[in-house]
């Protein structure tokens, strides 16, 4: 239960002693879920008594319960709870700056021989297979196909959890699996990697260098999180995946630019006749 959730949706209903806690508890999440309930009395100004009332009307079953759910509530991080920042400038600016700043860091962070021995994974794997769960992983792991696709190299994508497991248990010797999240947590992934490297597929990560998904992987383009207080805005770490996932396919088309041309000519006369469109429309897009 989000005990935040539910003395808000009630706050408006409160008289009395009631109204004194929530507005105390909400007041300042992070002291109410550290305090004792005799400090938190003392700050709503009641006694322990209509303490235990107000626990038993938010669905506690005792002051112990309302603690410990508050005490749940306040890990979900500081600048969540307290007033959110905004940003010194328009804050179409900060988002363009922030955007700059994870490309740039991105870029000075990869390690160009990494780069390239993830390019002969590609170049070399029989199969391969993209995996993302959760906001711009899903979807990058679908730009990742799109890219590839192009240049001849088909790649088949999922994203629920249960059907990753599934492929998984299908790979084998030669097949590469490539592994796209950019905090590493999503709890299934582990589990659904250290499958597909008992039946022999190498893993090729697109996360965190030092997040729960990088050790199982045989290499690691790492992706750089910069969260900042302004909680409003997308984060930027997804254009830095999308940057290493464009490097990926340019330096893979390049080694064989002869036969790159070839298939991008035949995708963009396919693509002409059926869209009718000027010569300088994005290819595929």
């Amino acid at each position: 239960m989000d005990i935040l959730y539910t003395i808000r949706s009630r706050q408006g209903r409160l008289s009395g002693n009631a109204a004194r806690i929530a507005e105390a508890v909400l007041h300042d999440v992070a002291f109410a879920a550290a305090a004792s309930i005799d400090q938190l009395a003392a700050k709503a100004g009641v006694s322990k008594a209509a303490m235990s009332r107000f626990a038993r009307s938010m669905d506690c079953n005792d002051l112990r319960d309302l603690r410990l759910k508050l005490a749940r509530a306040s890990l979900v991080g500081r600048r969540f709870l307290a007033g959110a920042a905004t940003p010194a400038l328009p804050f179409h600016e900060q988002i363009l700056a922030d955007v700059e700043n994870s490309l740039r860091r991105h870029l000075d962070g990869l390690d160009q021989a990494h780069l390239s021995a993830a390019v002969d994974l590609l170049a070399s794997a029989r199969r391969l297979y993209a995996f993302g769960m959760g906001g711009c992983s899903t979807l990058l792991s679908t730009e990742f196909q799109f890219r590839l696709v192009r240049l001849g190299y088909p790649v088949s994508t999922y994203h629920d959890p249960v059907m990753m497991r599934m492929v998984a248990s299908t790979l084998a010797e030669g097949d590469l699996l490539i592994v796209l999240s950019l905090t590493g947590t999503p709890p299934d992934l582990p589990s659904v990697l250290r499958l597909a490297r008992d039946y022999g597929a190498r893993i090729l990560a697109l996360t965190r260098a030092n997040g729960p998904l990088a050790a199982l992987a045989d290499i690691v383009l790492p992706v750089h999180l910069d969260e900042t207080e302004f909680i409003h805005k997308p984060t930027a770490a997804r254009y830095g995946m999308l940057l290493i996932i464009d490097l990926l396919a340019t330096e893979l088309a390049l080694r064989n630019a002869e036969a790159s041309q070839e298939l991008l000519r035949r995708v963009k006369l396919a693509l002409d006749g059926y869209r009718q469109g000027e010569d300088r429309l994005p290819l595929g897009d």
